[in-house]
This record gives structure tokens, C-alpha cells and sequence, in this order.
């Protein structure tokens, strides 16, 4: 195992992933190309800024990664949201998913602060 995968947050962020496979299974054939694959495709790429953002060594590139990584969560709020809205996933499904995506919020709002402090 390397560093970042020690990282709480990575690990909360495959966990993320993980359920976001399971859930996003079972929407309709119609969103399978659109609001499926644009969810999947945001949360790789939530994935890539947390590796980034450790990666990084310089405080605003840093800030850089995490930021777009903030941006990468909003986004998923408001797929999970229309996709709850849609009926496309039930309500235990659209709290236990918002959980998930609010824990790693709060952990990445401590990480930010962390990093303006330096």
C-alpha cells in the first residue's frame, strides 16, 4: 500500500466509488450514457484531485487539486439530487449516498484549512 492510501479521505473516497458503481447499476438503460456516465466520470476525477493534491508539493497547486476536488463534490450533489428527484434512486439510497459525499466535504474543508494555514 502507498502513502495516499493511507489517507483517510482516499479511503473514504473509494468507498464512495464503490457505492456509486452499486447504485448507479440500476438506473434506466436512457441515463446509462448521460447522467450515469457523467457521474462516474466526476468521481474519477474526485479521485485523481485527492492523488493530485497529495502529490503536490507546492501549497497552491495543492489548493489547486483540492479546490477542483470541491468543485468534483458540488457537482455530485446536484447529479445525486436530479437523480433522487428522477425516481432514479430511492430515498435510502439518496441519504446514504449524501452521507458519503458530506463526510469527505467536511474532511476536505479541514484539509483546505490545514494547507491556508502553512
Amino acid at each position: 500500500m502507498n502513502e495516499v492510501e493511507e489517507l483517510i479521505i482516499y479511503k473514504q473516497y473509494v468507498e464512495l466509488i464503490c457505492y456509486t458503481e452499486l447504485v448507479t447499476d440500476k438506473f434506466p438503460k436512457k441515463e446509462k450514457l448521460a447522467l450515469v456516465s457523467t457521474i462516474k466520470s466526476n468521481t474519477y476525477e474526485g479521485l485523481k484531485n485527492i492523488i493530485k493534491a497529495y502529490k503536490k508539493y507546492d501549497k497552491i497547486d495543492k489548493l489547486n487539486a483540492l479546490t477542483n476536488l470541491d468543485i468534483d463534490m458540488k457537482m455530485l450533489k446536484v447529479m445525486i439530487r436530479l437523480s433522487y428527484k428522477n425516481k432514479y434512486i430511492s430515498i435510502k439510497n439518496y441519504t446514504a449516498w449524501s452521507k458519503k459525499i458530506s463526510n469527505i466535504c467536511n474532511m476536505l474543508g479541514g484539509w483546505i484549512k490545514s494547507c491556508q494555514k502553512q
